[in-house]
């Protein structure tokens, strides 16, 4: 494993459990909004592929593919939490899902960068890599 920040994670239910290390911190959060990104709606880190170690439960994980079957995209058989994925524009790397580490939340970041999914930078090169930015704002506390 790399310099960088090591985390500790799980999915919902507590089944799948993993340490991984984020060779760049949590400052390079991101989402993507290809057709299957778009409705898991995720905010991601990136991780190196052999970053991941699985405490317990990696029994539990099911892999999805689609489209050019060269993404693995990993969620708990369980309770259905997606957990990370192996990228398809880069296989050596891994995105892990933010809301599964422990003390980080995706409402942690105002704005998170949108990349292009789409057009996937692989088939069309002259597109754009970023398509928009995702905003929170928390509303007012009323109490």
């Amino acid at each position: 494993m790399n310099d960088g920040i090591k985390l500790n994670g799980t999915c919902h239910c507590g089944a799948v459990r993993f340490t991984v290390l984020i060779a760049d911190g949590l400052r390079n959060v991101r989402r993507c909004n290809c057709s299957y990104c778009a409705m898991r709606g995720a905010v991601v880190v990136t991780a190196g592929l052999g970053d991941i170690a699985y405490e317990s439960g990696g029994q539990w994980l099911t892999r999805y593919q689609f489209n050019t079957m060269t993404a693995e995209h990993y969620f708990c058989s369980r309770c259905g939490i997606y957990t990370h994925h192996r990228r398809r524009s880069d296989p050596s790397q891994i995105s892990v899902n933010v809301a599964c580490l422990e003390g980080v939340s995706p409402f942690d970041y105002p704005s998170v960068p949108v990349e292009e999914g789409i057009s996937h930078p692989l088939d069309h090169p002259a597109v754009a890599s970023l398509a928009g930015t995702l905003s929170y704002v928390a509303a007012e506390n009323k109490n």
